[in-house]
Parts: C-alpha cells; structure tokens; sequence
C-alpha cells in the first residue's frame, strides 16, 4: 500500500539492488536516512581539522595567512557534502551499490582531513586533492548509474558526471602548477565546480525534496555548531589544566555556550522547507551561499577556543584580534542569514533592521576591549545574538496573534 505521494509505509527494504530513478518531489515524511547520518559523521573530523588549524593561527597572531587555505579547504568540504546531498535527495536507492559508493566517498573525506595540517603548513594540496578525488570518483559513478537506470533524466546525469570529471582533472593538474599560483587556480577551478549543475540542468532538473534539502542543511549546521561547542570545551579543559577555574574562563565559556544557542535558535527560526518547495528557482542561491553560513559557524569555533585560551592566559594573543575572530564569523553569518531567506519567503523572520542592528553592534563591541576587555566583549556579542533572538520570537508571536481571525482569537 503507498502513500498519496507514493511513498511506501512503514521501513523501506531496497533489498540487494533496485532501480535507480528520481523519487518523488512531493513524498510525503521524507527524511534523512541513517546512511546519510553517518556520512555526515565523516564531515565532523574534517571540520574539526580546519577549525583547530585555524585556531593555531589566531593563537600565534597570524590570523591573516591562514584565512586563505581556511576558505579553500572548507570549500572542498563543504562541496563534496553538497554535491552528495543533493544527489541523494534526488537518487538515493539505499541498496548495496549506493551504500558502497557512499563508503568509497567517506574514505575520501578522511583522506582529506588528514590532508588539512600540511595544507596550512605548507600549502601541500597533495592529500587534499587525493581525498577530494576519491570523493569525486564515487560520486561520478553514482550519475553514471543515474544515466544507465534513470532514461528521462540521463542527459543529466551525464551531464553531472562528465563535468565533475573533467574539473577534477583541473584539480589534479593544479598540483603541478608553480608556486604562486594557489589562489588564482583555486578561484578558477572553483567556479567551474559551482558551474557544472548550472549546465547539467539545463537539461532537466533533478527531483531533489524541498523538506529533505532544508532538514539535511539543518543537520549540517548542526554538526558545525557541535564543533564548535567541542573547540570551546578543549579551550577550557586546556584553561583549567594551565590556570584553574577563573572568573574570565567561566564568563566566556557560558558567553560562548550562549551565543552558539542563540545561532542555532535563529537558524531554525527561519520555514526553509516551504520556502523551498515554494521558491525552487532560488535553490542555487540558498544552496551555494550556506557556504558563508557553514564557514563563518566552524570560523567562530576557532576563535571561540582562542578566546577560552586567551581567558585562561595560555595566549598572547592580542584581545582585539581574538575578538574580531568572533565578532567578524558572527556579522557575517547574521547577514548570511537574512540574505538566503530574504528571496524565498514572503516575508524574513528575522527583519533585516534587526539583523543590520545586531551585525553593527557585534562588530562595534571590540573597539570598547579597552574598557570591557575580552570577556565583556565576548558577553556582549553573546547578548546581542540573544537580544535578537528575542526581539524575534516577540516580533512573530505579535503578528501572529493579530493575524487570527475573531473566531481565532
């Protein structure tokens, strides 16, 4: 017996093998499967490898050169995690070829994250690139699998995976590209990475779910919220083990703690399943610029441990710098945050005014560290993020209340 939509009731049970074709747009109670739970789980090393890398260049007081190969590599985390996101929305079999494929791209993203040290260290791509190239080889055999089983849909698919492959020859030919050349030929192969969906659909659009997109998004910033709650507790165990339990340590552990609930609260504020299915013509623009989000998120972990360090007197790193180490991530994904709802709801839940407000005075606080030193600015960012999720909560449940009818209310 199946749903309106389609769907089959209860568990379903692929067996060895089924037929590889686009599932439904409108199935009812999608939702991640536990493979895709457990693929995620992969991503957590590789963040938490980008996150402490950067951190140790925020504690040395060379923030600077190490926001370069940060957004590089984060790129190829986070792409890869898309790219298959996205593909299992539209494909996903859950039979044994599709869980082997899924393993083969798991394998890359450690290869990868093994990669990152060497990367800051030295600029060596080298395993990066290896992880990110067997990533891409499970991939590509999943839309050439998509191409043989799925007829309506296979210019597509081919189309996904020629591109795919002829952009990874690009990255595994920057390699032998001369030193000097590492942004320009990032920013080149990147693009080009952005554009193969852009051209393979134009073909035909695959059946990606709306709900199941926004949940898995969901997840995702989830999981680099958890990072960095997890570099903000190894700031503070390495704080008590040098000076103890302090007033400072405490106050920006809670402040930290305060904050990222306070994000993830905003985060979930905003209807991004209805929107989508809503507005899908806006999927690229709100699919491509979680990347901000995601990145400023795993970018505050690194500044929060920094922060919880300082606070210990384990770093001397100067107080502004670590402040803008959290102050800038937090701008950054406030506005992030308000820019992709803004063109795929009615209306934000969170009113740009709030969001200018809130973004202003976070970057502000660090120029008064004279007066309120780190720990007062940490608060204050950590109160002006909660003031706004407040202001929020209130401005919603007022609109709400005078939007019911008399029999309503």
């Amino acid at each position: 017996m199946t749903t309106p939509s389609g769907s089959a009731r209860g568990p379903r049970f692929p067996g060895i093998r089924s037929r590889m074709t686009g599932r439904s747009t409108d199935e009812l109670h999608r939702v991640s499967s536990p493979l895709e739970l457990l693929f995620d789980l992969t991503f957590v090393v590789a963040i938490a490898q980008v996150a402490s890398q950067l951190a140790h260049r925020i504690a040395g007081g060379d923030a600077a050169s190490g926001i370069g190969p940060y957004c590089m590599v984060f790129f190829a985390i986070w792409w890869a995690w898309m790219n298959f996101t996205w593909f299992a929305s539209a494909y996903d079999t859950d039979d044994v070829p599709y869980r082997l494929l899924t393993l083969i791209q798991m394998g890359g993203v450690l290869v990868l994250a093994a990669g990152v040290p060497t990367a800051f260290a030295g600029g060596n791509f080298t395993a990066i690139t290896i992880g990110y190239l067997i990533m891409r080889v499970g991939l590509v055999s999943q839309w050439v699998r998509a191409a043989i089983e799925h007829p309506a849909r296979r210019t597509t698919a081919l189309r996904y995976a020629i591109g795919i492959s002829v952009v990874q020859v690009g990255w595994l030919s920057r390699l032998a590209l001369p030193p000097g050349t590492e942004v320009w030929s990032f920013l080149v192969l990147a693009a080009a990475d952005l554009s193969v969906p852009l051209w393979a659909e134009r073909t035909g659009t695959t059946t990606w779910h709306p709900h199941h997109i926004a949940e898995r998004y969901g997840l995702f910033t989830i999981i680099v919220l958890g990072e960095s709650v997890a570099a903000s507790a190894i700031g503070v165990q390495q704080g008590l083990d040098h000076s103890g339990l302090t007033l400072p340590l405490v106050t920006i552990a809670a402040s930290g703690l305060v904050l990222l609930f306070a994000l993830w609260w905003l985060y979930f504020l905003e209807p991004a399943g209805d929107a989508l299915e809503a507005h899908r013509r806006f999927s690229y623009f709100w699919g491509y610029g979680h990347y901000f989000v995601f990145a400023s998120l795993a970018a505050l972990g690194a500044g929060l441990e920094v922060a919880v360090e300082r606070g210990a007197g384990q770093v001397g790193t100067a107080d502004v710098v670590v402040e803008y180490a959290i102050a800038i991530p937090v701008a950054v994904y406030l506005v992030m945050l308000w820019a992709l709802h803004a063109p795929v709801v009615d209306e934000p839940v969170i009113r740009p005014l709030s969001i200018a407000v809130s973004a202003a005075l976070v970057l502000l606080l660090p120029l008064a560290s004279p007066v309120i030193g780190l720990e007062g600015a940490v608060l204050g960012v950590a109160l002006v993020a909660a003031a706004l999720t407040g202001v929020t909560i209130v401005d919603r449940a007022r609109i709400a209340s005078r939007e019911q009818t008399p029999e309503e209310s």
